[in-house]
């Protein structure tokens, strides 16, 4: 079953990224993802985490619903 899931608050990283970080003397900033507001950020992070929720419940109900037509057939 197909999770879904985000990374939206967290910084991407890259290969180029990790050897910059290495490399650098003073200190290299990792370029996090912006929203308009820490409300915004929060919709969206809560959005995430109820959809996800969702499809646990689902994943759930469909292997109830597996087990149950398996009883049946015995």
């Amino acid at each position: 079953m197909g999770r879904s899931k985000t990374d939206f608050l967290f910084a991407t990283p890259s290969f180029i990224g990790g050897a910059a970080t290495i490399l650098s003397i003073a200190g290299f900033s990792h370029e996090y993802n912006k929203s308009a507001s820490e409300e915004c950020a929060d919709a969206r992070a809560l959005s995430s985490d109820w959809n996800i929720v969702g499809h646990d419940i689902n994943d759930a109900k469909n292997a109830l619903e597996v087990a149950c037509l398996e009883r049946d057939d015995d």
